[in-house]
């Protein structure tokens, strides 16, 4: 019988050096995971001491303990919701020694064009609107309503192409295509004539955006910038916040509010989305001089410089409208966007009509909407029935059997996609602006809303609306409860996640 030869002093030695190596990355991966598990668990402390909402915590805490690999970089990147570092000037100093704090304030008061309550309804709303925003409610205003956007850019290119002294342009999505390029050309036309443009963007909503539009614009004399949410040291790394305004303001005279960004799609020229449905209003008389403090807080963000503008407010000729301007954001102490949307809810007595192309409303906005159904407000939500982004589709479809047992209805908008943003409430109130009812919009994103009272245009924005409605679909709650469990199942992952998305 053959005996098995003992190994070599030689084959020892190299399997040793074989099995070392091997060992030391077993030992280094087992430390690696060991210090991402630690830092998931120590990062859901922070995520569930600092997350604005309990199912956000939950689902951050949950995620961090079980996938910190995917989880940590996430939330460091995605996960917070308070934006460093941002001068609200309404609240410093800086801009309460400046015309608009005093002067401005104090015309207003001479030239009656501020709110003045006449019950004591009145008095705790104006109180409630003037806390959150910090800015005055104005009456001698005018508002136009521009549907789709074809109207809307008209109505814009026109402004512009009347600026005298300054144009203030501020967009989410700025893009280099047929309509960016007329939008170029009527800022490098007005620099050309003397008339400071001041253009801003989102570096994420723009990432498109050229390197050569940009630069044209600056050689041309136009002042142009991203807003920049991840400058600042506790700011660098964070993605989830976003600029989602849309500001247009020519000479502190006449602004534009609204859903349209600058892109061929809402002009209608969208390969699967046409025809695209958006919603602006044009406003004019002393509101405007609200609607440019935003762009200047923002302006004062990604510049450093405050634009030298116009503050004397002007009321405009026959105008009735009682108007208000409310910006909010990540950077406001109280989350401003919800306290005003739940006492607008709130205050609905006989009808209150939503369209928003993202409907993923958080518990307490639910249920403000439940109790106005239950009370026998009129509850509509108008919605797309062709998403842009399937998981916001999804997570939608888990809020149909709720709002079916509280009396509140659901319709889908056929044609197109629906991306206005449009609140119809009672007889004399309206809502335009720029914020959906989602998480992102409350918590996350810069937003601009406009609220105007007036009959004469509630009615015409009632006339719009039942317009939408005519082409919308009744949903189903069936369209959830009737379906397949894994259907379920995903419908209900999809609104979970929401918070965090």
């Amino acid at each position: 019988m053959f005996r098995r030869s003992k190994p070599t002093s030689d084959s020892a030695d190299a399997s040793a050096e074989t099995s070392e190596p091997r060992s030391k990355k077993k030992r280094m991966l087992a430390a690696f995971v060991m210090f991402m598990h630690v830092l998931g668990a120590l990062t859901s402390i922070q995520a569930v001491m600092s997350t604005r909402t309990s199912q956000g915590a939950v689902a951050w805490a949950v995620s961090l303990n079980t996938l910190p690999y995917v989880a940590v970089p996430a939330y460091w990147g995605l996960g917070q919701s308070k934006f460093d570092g941002y001068d609200l000037l309404r609240r410093s100093e800086q801009l309460a020694s400046s015309d608009f704090a005093n002067r401005t304030r104090m015309e207003l008061e001479e030239d009656n064009l501020l709110l003045v309550p006449q019950t004591p309804y009145e008095e705790s709303q104006s109180r409630l609107l003037n806390s959150l925003s910090r800015l005055p409610i104005t009456t001698g205003n005018s508002a136009k309503l521009l549907i789709d956007g074809k109207e809307t850019f008209d109505a814009i290119l026109d402004g512009i192409d009347e600026a005298e002294d300054y144009v203030l342009f501020q967009f989410y999505i700025l893009r280099d295509d047929n309509l960016g390029q007329k939008c170029k050309a009527a800022f490098l036309k007005k620099a050309a004539e003397g008339v400071r443009v001041y253009v801003l963007y989102d570096e994420l909503g723009s990432k498109d955006l050229s390197p050569e539009y940009i630069d044209e614009l600056r050689s041309g004399g136009v002042e142009i910038f991203p807003f920049n949410t991840t400058q600042g040291k506790g700011n660098r790394f964070r993605l989830n916040f976003r600029n989602h305004r849309k500001i247009v303001v020519v000479d502190g005279k006449v602004a534009f509010v609204g859903g349209h960004n600058v892109g061929d799609e809402y002009l209608g020229d969208h390969p699967v989305l046409t025809p695209w449905r958006d919603t602006h209003v044009e406003l004019r008389g002393p509101v405007v001089l609200c609607i440019q403090t935003p762009f200047v807080e923002d302006w004062n963000w990604a510049t450093g410089s405050l634009p030298e503008l116009q503050w004397d407010p002007k009321r405009e000729e026959g105008g009735e409208v009682v108007a208000a301007c409310l910006p909010t954001g990540p950077a406001d102490t109280l989350e401003t966007g919800t306290l005003f949307f739940l006492q607008a809810i709130n205050s609905a007595k006989d009808r209150l009509w939503i369209v928003s192309p993202y409907f993923i409303p958080d518990e307490q906005l639910m249920s403000a909407l439940q109790l106005a159904a239950l009370r026998g407000v009129d509850v509509r939500i108008l919605i797309p029935q062709n998403p842009d982004h399937l998981h916001v589709y999804w997570s939608g479809i888990s809020y149909l059997e709720e709002a079916k047992e509280a009396g509140i209805q659901i319709y889908r908008y056929q044609p197109g996609f629906l991306h206005q943003k449009v609140w119809l409430i009672d007889d004399s109130i309206s809502l335009i602006g720029t914020a959906n009812l989602d998480n992102r919009s409350m918590r996350l994103n810069f937003e601009i809303t406009m609220l105007m009272i007036n009959q004469e245009f509630a009615k015409k924005v009632e006339t719009m609306l039942e317009a939408d409605f005519a082409k919308s679909e009744l949903a189903s709650a069936a369209e959830y409860t009737e379906s397949s469990l894994p259907y379920r199942f995903l419908v209900r992952v999809c609104r979970l996640l929401a918070p965090i998305q």
